[in-house]
């Protein structure tokens, strides 16, 4: 029953990102051959038509993306369908002028009407598992624990103002308080790609506990608790964190998160390490080794070093 459930979950994702890569080739199309698609449809490739193909591709972009970002996601697909909506509007108000082909624009309606069953099957397979709990194989749970030597007062202010992460966070750009417990993050991955996202405060009880979690729709599916709790011995603050994430390339198949740019919980660890070290000493020792976990050398380019540590003043 259970490698059932999971293969009929492995068919959901493959089918959701496989829609996903539709409607990106179908997008590209469209903003490459704006008067090509126009004349397959039966409708006139005047520059109003061409216009309003272009603006679809685009749409069909960011709708496939958007998917393979989260194929697990059903608000994906139901913009799919809605956007399939559209796309028959449009061809059917088009087929009205005197110069529409309705031969190809009736061959054309029959082929959104397919791809529209296709996006809304999918769209309630995703929706009934997630009704139904199923798990998914790509989130990623992150617990660790450490001892800051500072008062517990003192570390809770600190965490509790979320734009201080960027300065210990490697891949966290900026982080924008909204109001209404909202906040805006934007995160850097590889090759120059960013994330952006908002997030709620769910839960906040003064030196004991913070917790968050991204709003329905978000690039980077995430929720975290942060406790605080004196450490035994008047040894200051013991720190728990607990993080859990999606992330945005589940869809290929990939385990890790570039989010974080190397495993999770080598890189949260050493976020926790640098933020010890910011709230114990003021400061964030750099290192030319690969981490924090080793002694630091001598900077022959104290900025570069600045940079790849991720280190924000």
């Amino acid at each position: 029953m259970q490698q059932e459930r999971t293969q009929n979950n492995r068919f959901d994702e493959q089918f959701a990102a496989g829609l996903g890569w539709f409607s990106i080739a179908l997008g590209l199309a469209e903003l490459a051959a704006p008067d090509a698609i126009a004349r397959v449809a039966g409708l006139p490739a005047d520059q109003r038509t061409v216009t309003t193909v272009r603006a679809f591709g685009a749409r069909e972009i960011a709708n496939g993306l958007a998917i393979l970002s989260n194929p697990t996601n059903p608000a994906m697909l139901w913009s799919r369908v809605a956007g399939d909506a559209l796309d028959i509007a449009a061809v059917g108000m088009g087929l009205r002028s005197d110069q529409a082909d309705r031969t190809r624009g009736l061959v054309a309606l029959g082929g959104l009407a397919g791809v529209t069953a296709a996006d809304v099957a999918c769209a309630q397979r995703l929706s009934r598992r997630r009704a139904e709990g199923a798990p998914d194989r790509y989130r990623v749970d992150v617990r660790r624990t450490i001892t800051i030597n500072r008062p517990i007062e003192t570390v809770y202010d600190f965490w509790r103002d979320f734009t201080n992460f960027p300065r210990f966070m490697r891949h966290i750009e900026s982080v924008e308080i909204l109001g209404d417990n909202r906040s805006r993050w934007r995160a850097a991955g590889p090759g120059g790609l960013s994330a952006e996202w908002e997030a709620e405060t769910t839960e906040q009880r003064e030196g004991e506990i913070i917790a968050w979690r991204s709003l329905e729709g978000s690039t980077v599916d995430n929720r975290g608790t942060v406790r605080f709790r004196r450490a035994p011995g008047a040894r200051g603050t013991e720190l728990r964190v607990e993080i859990e994430y999606r992330p945005p390339i589940g869809a290929l198949g990939r385990a890790a998160a570039w989010l974080f740019g190397k495993a999770p919980e080598q890189q949260i660890g050493e976020d926790l390490q640098r933020v010890k070290q910011l709230l114990e000493t003021g400061e964030i020792p750099l290192s030319e080794g690969p981490g924090l976990w080793r002694a630091a050398q001598p900077a022959a380019d104290p900025q570069q070093l600045r940079d790849l540590s991720g280190v924000h003043r």
